[in-house]
């Protein structure tokens, strides 16, 4: 019960790190932005990124190892629904990052930002909202064809 708690804990926190670091990229992507905002943002993504990595394993470790057996989430076709838009929204990140990373050390004043770098940002949050909603369903058994 301890280890459940502790891994449990753990997994909220690294969601809230989550959470935090995309409102935060959400609210200070622009059109234009200048060279310290984009390696602010650059940190900001770092964050991000050792946040879903941290939610995936201690996801991994309450599904496979810890808590209700692994056969009340696998059987559970919301479940694999949450597994595939956290999927997704991993893989959206990558484009943020890439442009993060790419204009991290530049000296330019201004830096215009692609209209798909926001809109991958908004769809984030878009699925990031959406996840907990169906995290609620499956611990409450709510998808089970028993």
């Amino acid at each position: 019960m301890m280890l459940y708690m502790t891994f449990r804990s753990l997994h909220f926190l690294a969601i809230l790190g989550l959470a935090g670091a995309l409102l935060i990229e959400n609210i200070a992507i622009k059109p234009n932005i200048s060279a310290e905002d984009v390696r602010n943002l650059a940190k900001v993504d770092a964050v991000y990124t050792v946040s879903i990595a941290s939610v995936f394993f201690f996801g991994l470790i309450l599904w496979l190892w810890v808590g209700k057996p692994s056969a009340f989430y696998s059987a559970n076709p919301l479940y694999w629904t949450k597994i595939g838009m956290f999927s997704v929204l991993a893989i959206l990140s990558l484009f943020s990052k890439r442009f993060f990373n790419k204009f991290r050390n530049t000296f330019e004043e201004k830096i215009t930002v692609p209209k798909l770098v926001v809109l991958i940002l908004r769809a984030q949050l878009s699925l990031l909202a959406t996840i907990p909603l169906l995290a609620f369903l499956v611990a409450r058994g709510i998808g089970l064809t028993m």
